[in-house]
């Protein structure tokens, strides 16, 4: 569907790929002289795709790439661009921009909720609702435990700044950061990331997909970790080896896991992590907000109106380091 087109002046056609109509009407009227196209299925995509100087969709669909030789500008409504890696070789000079930013408040909001429940055993609790059983029981405090965070990007960063405000000991790892991090204790190098596996209470893994980063948690990592740590994961599912995850948490090689991302989407309901007592699953939405698109237009169309006026654009992300 094409939105009311005035005169176009810029001569710029933007695709819309999984937004709503209203959406569209919404670009236009704060951009007036771009053509605004909206493609709602996989026909329409293939139909207009040759046409797009500018694509907005969450992910990119790289089976329309060779299709789309007028493109100049992708915006994906994500963090992550791992949908662009099978064709990063080839994109030239395609500017890619990403919407950090806009999750790390809401996905500090879900590890914070999930670590507390983890580590106060909420779901016992609820056990006991269901059978109407009283069974107190005392439990460390967590203020003073340590949190582990690797991957201090926006997302990690506010994970960090939430656990300090509950009293804990924050440690973290980047591979890009070597100066200190707001409410970050200790910043250990990637080469020594294994440190911060044996000190960590919790260990969230908020890092890129990108070829360095999957299979980071196998066997030898969980060997290093405390037997009573948690594993958080709100990063992608191939950062962790999932079978060797389930065989740690079998064995009490550690204590639990809080996953909200797996190797497979939706996570098969044979996989023995549904129903483990010590993990909690949750279906790919510790960043997903109520006003996500709403959030997305606001970077989205400020670039725009960057990008008709030949301005530097928010948010650019080098294709071929993945962030």
């Amino acid at each position: 569907m094409t939105s009311p087109t005035p005169e176009i002046t810029n001569n710029v056609t933007v695709l819309l790929y999984g937004f709503a109509d209203e959406h569209a009407a919404t670009i236009h009227k704060r951009v007036p002289n771009v053509r605004v196209l909206s493609a709602t299925d996989a026909t329409s995509l293939h139909e207009q795709a040759p046409e797009a100087d500018i694509l907005l969709a969450h992910s990119f669909p790289v089976e329309i790439f060779d299709k789309a030789k007028r493109l100049r500008w992708f915006q994906c409504a994500s963090a992550g661009i791992d949908s662009l890696m099978p064709v990063r070789d080839r994109i030239g000079d395609l500017i890619v921009t990403n919407v950090r930013g806009i999750h790390g408040e809401a996905i500090a909001d879900y590890v914070m909720t999930g670590i507390a429940m983890i580590h106060w055993n909420f779901p016992r609790f609820l056990q006991d609702n269901s059978r109407k059983e009283w069974s107190p029981r005392p439990l460390a405090p967590l203020a003073g435990q340590t949190l582990g965070v690797i991957g201090l990007g926006s997302v990690g960063s506010a994970i960090a700044r939430r656990g300090k405000a509950f009293g804990m000991k924050v440690i973290g790892s980047d591979r890009d950061k070597r100066d200190p991090v707001e409410g970050v204790e200790k910043l250990f190098p990637p080469e020594i990331v294994a440190e911060l596996l044996r000190l960590s209470d919790f260990i969230v893994l908020a890092v890129p997909q990108i070829p360095e980063t999957v299979g980071l948690i196998g066997r030898e990592e969980f060997q290093l970790m405390r037997p009573s740590a948690v594993l958080v994961n709100i990063a992608r599912g191939s950062v962790v080896v999932e079978s060797e995850l389930i065989q740690a948490l079998k064995k009490g090689t550690i204590s639990g896991a809080l996953l909200d991302v797996f190797e497979r989407e939706p996570l098969p309901a044979d996989n023995p992590l549904w129903n483990m007592q010590n993990v909690i699953v949750t279906p790919h939405v510790a960043g997903w907000m109520t006003d996500y698109d709403n959030r997305v237009l606001e970077i989205f169309n400020e670039n725009l109106e960057r990008f008709v006026k030949d301005k530097p654009l928010r948010n650019v992300v080098d294709p071929r380091r993945g962030y």
